[in-house]
């Protein structure tokens, strides 16, 4: 079997982290890339993996996470980061009190490609928003994304229990599966 050797583009430390806690070895690069503006994170991870390859020329992976607020017809999306820093997580909880269903879903797409081949993972948890955000661990909006089955939000969950249940965990075990089919084959 080959081993490949990716690149992981990421302006977010704290996602290179979960990666080497999940297992994967590789290199983090802060790369500048234009951020695609998609409500679906597989489009949004899908324009920046060709970015970064044009880039570094070197297999790379690229990674992008969105919250579907259900009562909001999924709605951020991959937007989120960008309502979460002109909102705020405090004022995302408030506009969501009128509605009640508060059911969410945290979604992650990672992309990959060599040069030549180009693949997906997506991993998917289901969950609700919290009352209020809870809790100082992770990162983003994890103070405000309980899983289903749980009481505690991401940002309360030891980093251990998280990884296994969260939607980027999923996505690189996926991805895991998939790289290794394509460097036996």
């Amino acid at each position: 079997m080959n081993e490949l050797r990716f690149v992981f583009v990421t302006s977010r430390p704290e996602k290179a982290e979960e990666a080497g806690r999940l297992g994967f070895r590789i290199e983090r690069v802060d790369v500048d890339l234009p951020e695609p503006q998609a409500l679906d994170p597989e489009v949004v991870a899908l324009e920046k993996v060709h970015h970064a390859w044009e880039r570094l020329r070197r297999p790379v992976l690229v990674e992008d996470s969105g919250l579907e607020i259900l009562a909001w017809n999924g709605f951020p999306g991959a937007l989120v980061k960008w309502l979460e820093k002109s909102a705020g997580l405090e004022t995302i909880v408030r506009m969501l009190e009128p509605f009640s269903d508060r059911r969410a879903r945290a979604v992650c797409a990672i992309a990959g490609f060599d040069g030549e081949r180009l693949w997906t993972a997506r991993g998917v948890t289901e969950g609700e928003i919290a009352p209020v955000p809870r809790g100082a661990g992770g990162f983003g909006w994890d103070p405000i994304f309980v899983p289903t089955g749980s009481q505690r939000t991401f940002a309360e969950l030891p980093p251990a229990e998280k990884d296994a249940i969260s939607h980027r965990g999923r996505a690189w075990a996926a991805l895991a599966e998939k790289i290794g089919r394509i460097a036996d084959s």
